[in-house]
């Protein structure tokens, strides 16, 4: 059978994430990966994280790639750069830059050798200008953050897609499929009870990979869609 592998929030951890992949879940060229978005930021190999994901596509893998805010970050924070026009031999400042630094920017940049933004490779920064916001399946509903469920027709909100962190559902603006998302890390106990449990209308896979030292965390996962089997990596890039 065909199996469906949704993996949330790596997060820089490429040997986390291969691991993940090539030891546990073991697709065939068949099988679909969609990735929930945050490749980069806080773990020490987001361009390490971004040729993978790229590498799987390009060789015969079938991927769904979502976008992630921490890739909207970086993306924001590359074309302002670009535009900042310098007077006086001063040059403005790139507020978006500053604030995507603080999230985990200072790391994604030392993965690349870079020092600025702006000197990331272009390809990286298109590469994530054209990932999709969200993916239908029959049953499952998969986002990165989640969906503003305030307005008649979520899907015209495309920042809530990105950066929401609480909302309420409603399955019917979303034909009546299952919530998957990540972007808010909860523990692997509540993680095992919203897939486990029918009275939940989403799962949220983010199990906060990078934050190796915190009891119940640390994990990257792996969540089939038809046998709801959970592959659970730890970290091994922040031991």
């Amino acid at each position: 059978m065909v199996k469906h592998w949704v993996i949330s929030d790596i997060h820089g951890c490429v040997n986390t994430l291969k691991s993940l992949i090539e030891n546990l879940v073991v697709p065939s060229k068949e099988d679909t990966l969609y990735f929930l978005g945050d490749y980069i930021d806080r773990g020490p190999d987001s361009k390490g994280v971004l040729d993978y994901v790229m590498y799987l596509q390009n060789n015969g893998f079938s991927v769904v790639a979502l976008k992630g805010n921490h890739e909207e970050f970086m993306a924001k924070a590359y074309e302002e750069e670009q535009q900042l026009k310098s007077f006086l031999f001063f040059k403005q400042t790139n507020k978006t830059k500053e604030m995507w630094l603080r999230f985990g920017g200072q790391e994604a940049l030392r993965s690349f050798k870079v020092s600025n933004v702006s000197e990331i490779p272009l390809r990286y920064i298109q590469w994530i200008n054209e990932l999709p916001l969200y993916h239908q399946l029959d049953k499952f509903f998969i986002v990165h953050a989640g969906l503003n469920f305030d307005i008649d027709d979520p899907l015209t909100d495309t920042s809530s897609m990105l950066w929401v962190r609480e909302y309420r559902i409603d399955p019917a603006k979303i034909g009546n499929r299952r919530l998957v998302h990540g972007h808010v890390p909860v523990s692997l106990d509540f993680i095992d009870l919203t897939i486990n449990s029918g009275s939940y209308p989403f799962i949220d896979l983010d199990n906060g990979c990078y934050m190796a030292h915190k009891a119940g965390y640390g994990n990257l996962l792996a969540l089939e869609l038809n046998s709801m089997e959970l592959k659970v990596q730890p970290n091994i890039d922040l031991e």
